[in-house]
């Protein structure tokens, strides 16, 4: 990663923190940016800047360094409502529809974006595109008994599907809930991520994919003007 990248990230996740209030029930996304983002926030509390934080993350990799910078969680079922929950994106488009799930993390991201009474999306301005799916591979979670018949029915619908592998790990990646994961690209990209998202979560053996449709309140994009990092909302289209 750049170093240009780098400041873009941190300029955003600082931004994204400055919104969370005292007593608040924060929903901690997962990834590069996001990781930046929960470690403002641990800085915060431990300077007595914030009180009352609970946190509930989208992933076993947040909820490490959560619980590394002393942030108080609490699991999703243990909470009502969720009052800001804060996380990046793969790509996001001028609709504000996302990919995200390139760290296999997806589920638990839609599962907190949408108990969140706001969500608020934190990317570098690499990760704005103008049509999904052409530039970053849509992840679907599948059972991993149900693998080959999913993929071969997301063949059909004309896309190419690969199982995704480790690194540094023998065999496939295994996702925090025990599943696998089909990376999939359509030719031309996806014109119309609502109808995609349901067609696909109706194929049996599919957890869910990757896909954010409709659950966007914000996004805040971290940029470099001249030489500097700056942040700007992003407007929806």
């Amino acid at each position: 990663m750049s170093d240009l990248q780098d400041r873009m990230k941190e300029a955003v996740a600082t931004a994204a923190v400055d919104q969370i209030r005292d007593g608040m029930v924060v929903g901690l996304g997962s990834g590069s940016t996001a990781a930046l983002m929960i470690r403002a926030l641990g800085q915060k509390l431990s300077q007595g800047e914030l009180k009352g934080i609970v946190g509930v993350t989208t992933s076993f990799q947040g909820e490490v360094l959560a619980a590394e910078l002393g942030i108080p969680l609490m699991a999703l079922n243990a909470v009502t409502s969720i009052d800001l929950a804060i996380d990046g994106a793969d790509e996001v488009d001028p609709s504000f529809q996302l990919i995200k799930g390139g760290g296999a993390c997806h589920v638990q991201e839609k599962l907190v974006a949408r108990r969140a009474d706001r969500f608020v999306i934190v990317v570098d301005a690499t990760k704005l595109v103008a049509r999904l799916n052409l530039g970053f591979l849509l992840p679907v979670e599948v059972l991993p008994g149900a693998w080959r018949q999913v993929r071969d029915e997301l063949t059909a619908m004309g896309s190419s599907v690969e199982l995704r592998m480790a690194i540094r790990k023998a065999g496939p990646v295994v996702t925090d809930q025990g599943n696998l994961v089909l990376d999939v690209a359509f030719e031309g990209g996806i014109g119309d991520p609502a109808a995609l998202e349901a067609t696909i979560n109706n194929i049996p053996g599919v957890l869910e994919n990757g896909l954010f449709v409709n659950l966007v309140d914000q996004v805040l994009v971290g940029e470099i003007v001249d030489g500097e990092p700056r942040v700007r909302e992003l407007p929806r289209l």
